[in-house]
């Protein structure tokens, strides 16, 4: 392995589109989501161990999560661990992680990775981050990582790429966020648009240089040894860098990606039933249903009857029973919930 390759792994999100199977207490990146023994976490850890070595990866976390991930990755030492005191999304984390990792290693490239993903194809993922760290290393880009769609997706953002190319990497003509269907579909038969997999390849000096240029103002709270991260911005490194750049490419990749932050997205890369039902790790009986997600606790049954595109999901103290496609609905819920109830059921 190439000593100068750096992972970084965000991990400190509430994932609450997930709700209510991912709370504020245990956020999805620290849950079993597919009942394979292994949370969402130590599946990316377990990912990119494979490929940078364990020792160059870095884990940014909210300051409540850094005992879960403590406990989920025992491999690790404490001091791989980035620990934020406010949630402030990826643009201020991910400046202060390559800050800490250019200060360890100014020759580094980074791969930064969201813990929401579903990878399918386990080798063509690593061939793609390994020549993807190898381009980024000889060249001053940012590289972003993009899926050929297979269906008009609404529910992930574009990138349309130009003809400007270098090899397998394109280089960004622009970035369109979730379409209406009508706009995906046209975007599916033109053959230039891509899904934005929110995996980034850089090099540290270069996203630094990227900051200094396009978030001159973020930088002395996050290039010093106790970051203020109540001082920073909350917005996300799409629209603060990938988005006013001129340096960025994409990467055309294929490796079975899915991403599963959302129960309609879930939904979509699930194995389903005859009657294309999603039952995740629950005991049910089906009639004239269809088009449904399920997920109940072990030990329990659901008798479903006459329910065409619904979510019925139960964990701990809360049962969800509402439309799969009205994703926009979860954030009032829970907002309706905390001020109804409480947060215990948030």
């Amino acid at each position: 392995m190439n000593n100068n390759h750096y992972c970084i792994i965000m991990a400190g999100g509430m994932g609450r589109r997930l709700w209510p199977y991912s709370r504020k207490a245990l956020p999805k990146q620290f849950i079993d989501l597919f009942g394979t023994g292994q949370t969402l976490l130590q599946q990316t850890f377990d990912r990119y161990k494979a490929i940078v070595p364990k020792q160059n990866i870095y884990i940014t976390t909210y300051k409540d999560y850094k005992h879960l991930v403590l406990e989920l990755l025992p491999e690790i030492d404490e001091s791989q661990l980035i620990i934020e005191d406010e949630i402030r999304n990826t643009a201020p984390s991910i400046a202060y992680a390559s800050h800490v990792i250019n200060r360890i290693n100014p020759n580094a490239t980074i791969v930064v990775a969201p813990t929401d993903h579903l990878i399918l194809k386990e080798d063509a993922f690593q061939e793609a981050i390994r020549k993807g760290l190898d381009f980024a290393s000889e060249n001053d880009k940012l590289v972003t990582l993009g899926i050929k769609p297979n269906r008009p997706e609404t529910g992930y953002g574009y990138i349309q790429i130009d003809e400007e190319r270098e090899s397998d990497f394109y280089k960004v003509k622009t970035f369109i966020e979730k379409p209406e269907k009508e706009f995906a579909e046209i975007f599916i038969k033109s053959n230039e648009f891509f899904w934005n997999s929110g995996i980034f390849v850089w090099k540290a000096k270069t996203i630094l240089n990227a900051f200094h240029c396009m978030m001159p103002d973020i930088c002395p709270q996050i290039e010093c040894e106790t970051p203020d991260f109540s001082a920073c911005p909350n917005i996300s490194i799409d629209y603060s860098i990938m988005e006013k750049a001129t340096n960025v490419y994409v990467q055309l990749c294929d490796f079975g990606w899915a991403d599963v932050g959302t129960w309609e997205s879930l939904y979509e890369a699930l194995p389903k039933d005859r009657d294309e039902n999603v039952i995740i790790n629950s005991n049910t009986l089906m009639y004239d249903s269809k088009d449904n997600l399920i997920s109940i606790p072990e030990g329990h049954l659901a008798v479903v009857q006459g329910l065409e595109g619904y979510l019925i999901i139960s964990k701990g103290n809360t049962l969800l029973i509402c439309k799969k496609d009205d994703q926009n609905a979860i954030r009032k819920f829970i907002n309706d919930a905390e001020i109804k109830f409480g947060e215990q059921f948030s």
